[in-house]
């Protein structure tokens, strides 16, 4: 669409939650499934769409946020996947399996050769803390900045008396409201997730980034305003 966009699924650190759940969950998965193309993208196919809908469902349902919604795209269930989709995640099986996951297999077997095991484990304990702190304060810092919005902006929200109270106890202490604001800022939170939505009462679907029309919800714009 002529801009570069965040696709990070965490605030500090270029991971996507989706596309790394999903590869590896293929990687595992499909272990024993034959290495024919054929295979190989029905097993891309299936594993793929089941990833993506069990995360749209999954953070609809339990943290109120919609990350993506295919209602507009034909043959979709419940906006949450796709058969356009579906065949892309095919189609990256395909590569994934048949191409760059035996060149990363041989790429850590040589890691492992060169470097003593025990480094190795304290560097992948390292990364899980840090991956698990990371889901964490994202998790966090997305619910915190939605009460925020769905507040301030006063929106017709399914629980709105209990967002109502949340905030003013969040807020209210004002040490803890200038750690947000300082860290998890309205442009921090656009510029990270410039997808946001939440869905109303009705069930009608608010773009999150529209309430910030001074802040730009991309990084870099490749196409000129007419």
């Amino acid at each position: 669409m002529g801009i570069w966009e965040s696709r990070q699924s965490f605030l500090y650190g270029p991971f996507c939650g989706i596309y790394g759940l999903g590869a590896t969950l293929m990687i595992v998965g499909m272990q024993k499934i034959p290495k024919s193309y054929n295979w190989l993208f029905l097993g891309g196919f299936v594993l793929g769409s089941v990833t993506e809908y069990a995360i749209s469902f999954f953070s609809e349902k339990f943290a109120g946020i919609t990350w993506w919604d295919y209602s507009y795209m034909p043959l979709n269930i419940n906006g949450r996947v796709c058969l356009l989709y579906s065949i892309f995640w095919g189609l990256l099986a395909i590569y994934l399996m048949g191409y760059f996951n035996p060149r990363l297999d041989n790429c850590i077997d040589w890691v492992k050769s060169k470097i003593p095991n025990k480094v190795l484990k304290g560097v992948l304990l390292s990364l899980f803390i840090f991956i698990v702190i990371e889901f964490i304060a994202t998790a966090i810092a997305i619910q915190v900045f939605l009460i925020r919005v769905e507040k301030i902006h006063d929106l017709d929200v399914p629980n709105k008396e209990q967002v109502s109270q949340i905030y003013d106890q969040i807020y209210g202490n004002e040490k803890l409201a200038n750690f947000i604001y300082r860290f998890w800022g309205d442009e921090k939170m656009v510029r990270t997730f410039p997808n946001l939505k939440i869905e109303d009462r009705e069930g009608n679907t608010i773009i999150v980034n529209q309430f910030f029309p001074h802040i730009k919800p991309y990084y870099m714009k490749f196409e000129r305003e007419n």
